[in-house]
């Protein structure tokens, strides 16, 4: 990826994109009783009816998911690309400087993570999980 890619991409969420930044309360659990959470859904994403230029995107910066949209019979086919939490964060600082109409939702993506190091406090190390859980059924057979 180089700095034309980047400007490219930028232009490409002014013109087509959406950034998508709300606390909201969600409840994770359907049973009866389930308390309801408080959770930030942060999002950006392109939907456009051109296969190929979201799958470079989706390709050439490496992360979200890419796939077909659900559209209404009769439209034509539409393709998204779309990208959520620390990997809307890196995609907003890299477009930051070039955008325009999006800027004040880059913004408030890259404000929420203020302070973020790129180490989640909070999130396990999936190899060292595994390392402790053989460990532990080695030792104890559960």
């Amino acid at each position: 990826m180089n700095e034309s890619d980047i400007s490219y991409l930028a232009g490409l969420f002014d013109g087509e994109g959406s950034v998508y930044v709300k606390h909201t309360k969600q409840k994770r659990n359907t049973r009866p009783g389930k308390p309801i959470h408080n959770v930030w859904v942060i999002r950006m994403e392109i939907a456009m009816t051109d296969k190929d230029t979201l799958k470079w995107c989706y390709e050439t910066f490496k992360c979200g998911s890419f796939g077909e949209r659900k559209v209404k019979p009769g439209k034509k086919r539409q393709w998204r690309w779309r990208i959520s939490h620390r990997d809307a964060l890196k995609i907003a600082i890299l477009i930051w400087p070039y955008v325009k109409t999006k800027l004040h939702g880059i913004e408030r993506i890259i404000d929420h993570y203020e302070g973020y190091d790129g180490i989640a406090k909070n999130v396990v190390n999936l190899e060292e999980y595994r390392l402790t859980k053989s460990f532990n059924w080695n030792l104890h057979g559960s």
